[in-house]
């Protein structure tokens, strides 16, 4: 089972999570494959998390985090103990996203997106100062990320896998040539018969 976690004012509509919702379909194994629509509040979008896992076995379960999702995984990642894939994942957004209370878009269509400066308490509330078990959590970190910075991501996750992309951006826009290796770590094989027939 995978749940994918989109980022900040982001959607199910990525291009990371449409990519890795087709994969999965090619491969006949979209059930296992979820990536709900967060709200705004980190709290509610925890417990949103906890609903749709909640019958996983965490040996089963990887989830995968972009960005503010990142966090999020890992926080989940270290409650119930499974396996974590982290895309430019943000390791302080109780600082980084104090800029952006009030009301914003969100990026895929022009629904009012609200974060509200309570958030940012609900968000210190998520902080993991040190993650344990590092081999369940495989980080993709660009270099060229203009939003997040690749080198705070790299020393947060410690012996963790690691792959840091020379270049690149914040939605790591050739991320197809990573999908398949993400789905590995995840314990899903893709037949590469599968994709190339799609």
């Amino acid at each position: 089972m995978i749940l994918y976690l989109h980022g900040f004012r982001s959607s199910p509509q990525s291009f990371k999570a449409r990519l890795l919702g087709e994969r999965m379909q090619q491969s006949g194994r979209s059930a296992e494959y979820l990536c709900p629509q967060l709200p705004a509040s980190p709290a509610a979008a925890i417990a949103m998390a906890r609903d749709c896992i909640q019958t996983c076995d965490p040996a089963d379960l990887t989830l995968i985090g972009s960005s503010l999702g990142g966090f999020y995984a890992t926080w989940l990642a270290e409650q119930i103990g499974c396996r974590a894939v982290l895309l430019n994942p943000a390791v302080k957004p109780p600082r980084d996203l104090e800029k952006y209370v009030g009301v914003s878009t969100q990026y895929h269509s022009d629904e009012p997106f609200e974060f509200k400066r309570k958030y940012i308490d609900e968000l210190q509330a998520l902080q993991i100062e040190q993650i344990t078990r590092p081999e369940r959590y495989f980080l993709i970190a660009a270099t060229g990320d203009e939003v997040l910075d690749w080198q705070e991501m790299v020393g947060h996750y410690p012996q963790a896998r690691q792959q840091v992309i020379q270049g690149s951006d914040h939605g790591i826009s050739e991320f197809a040539e990573y999908a398949d290796t993400v789905l590995a770590f995840c314990g899903i094989a893709i037949d590469p018969a599968s994709t190339a027939r799609a």
